[in-house]
């Protein structure tokens, strides 16, 4: 398939640069993928599509605020966007500059310190930080917002490109689908009987990167870190036993329990996952999704077409902008019930 499969049109202005005021407050698009039918909801009503014993699986990153802007030794500047940190002192990034970083280079940062590019690996630049990198990003770095929002985190950002049970930092991005759930609407499903599991996938920036090659199959994204505890896949054995689904709450779910039931049984694993999922992907754990909506010809809507079914998916995106939807990072949300003819063997639990 080619990236223009995977494209739509979208007006600017239906882009949510900014938050709401409350986040459940969101509007829910539900989307049938074994015919296509869509209903339009309210997020406070996600519980009227769950049952007793199903199983949301949540994302608990916390994103960092991984941007900060320095100075080349030549005067330039240059911004740095922490990609991963790789020990005490080093970390991955990318970096922008007018003439590029090389190896070697020296970057004058904010409050005196000083990072040296030590390598290249790929499209990133590995750095050595004169003092600890994830104190120094906590207190110097800013909000790495999303490109396309095109302007400056303001401090609501802090807070609100955050999910409420963000709790192992590490992400440069938020996972999105989370930003919807207050403590209210968490405690709405636990008390109707939805049990909740917790994984976590250090989202990386190249979530904010598009399709590159014209052949989607082409396409590589960068390895991001992934821990599935064993209590996930206890979890998800009990969901299976009991004849209930196991709901995945944002793309960077279903990456992660999808990569851990890569060999046929889902597995607990602590490591990193490049993997792309793409039309053709059986699915052996996910039964439902809820995800944003997601950019034109992005490797997030490719995972949510293989899901559903493309035509179906790109149908519930015209209809969203028809009505008015809010998309992306801060907009509204959808639940994807999956192709049948998507899902692989359900043997992914013991």
């Amino acid at each position: 398939m080619r990236r223009a499969d995977f494209s739509y049109s979208l007006p600017r202005e239906l882009i949510a640069d900014r938050p709401l005021p409350v986040r459940s407050a969101s509007r829910l698009l539900a989307l049938d993928g074994a015919g296509g039918a869509i209903r339009d909801l309210e997020f406070a009503g996600l519980g009227t599509l769950l049952q007793d014993g199903d199983l949301l699986v949540l994302n608990d990153t916390r994103v960092l605020p991984a941007r900060v802007v320095g100075r080349k030794s030549t005067g330039g500047v240059c911004e740095l966007l922490l990609e991963r940190i790789l020990g005490e002192r080093r970390f991955l990034a990318q970096a922008r500059a007018s003439k590029g970083v090389r190896p070697g280079a020296r970057i004058a940062l904010p409050a005196g310190a000083v990072a040296v590019a030590a390598g290249r690996r790929d499209d990133l630049l590995e750095f050595e930080l004169d003092r600890e990198v994830l104190p120094y990003f906590e207190v110097e770095g800013s909000v790495p917002l999303p490109p396309y929002l095109a302007r400056d985190p303001e401090p609501a950002d802090r807070e609100r490109y955050q999910t409420v049970y963000a709790a192992v930092p590490g992400a440069v991005a938020a996972p999105t689908a989370g930003l919807h759930f207050d403590a209210g609407t968490l405690e709405r499903l636990a008390g109707q009987g939805v049990a909740v599991a917790k994984l976590t996938l250090h989202v990386g920036a190249g979530t904010f990167m598009p399709l590159r090659a014209e052949e989607i199959g082409q396409h590589r994204i960068h390895a991001e870190r992934i821990s599935v505890p064993p209590q996930v896949v206890a979890a998800v054995g009990e969901a299976r036993r009991r004849g209930r689904r196991v709901v995945a709450v944002g793309t960077t779910v279903v990456r992660a329990l999808e990569a851990a039931a890569a060999g046929g049984t889902l597995e607990s694993c602590e490591g990193e996952t490049d993997l792309f999922i793409r039309p053709g992907h059986r699915f052996r754990v996910v039964d439902a999704l809820l995800t944003n909506f997601h950019l034109p010809e992005s490797t997030l809507l490719v995972l949510v077409c293989a899901f559903a079914g493309r035509e179906r998916v790109l149908a519930a995106y015209r209809h969203a902008v028809a009505r008015r939807y809010r998309f992306f990072s801060y907009g509204d949300a959808m639940f994807v019930t999956p192709d049948p003819a998507a899902l692989g063997p359900r043997e992914a639990a013991p």
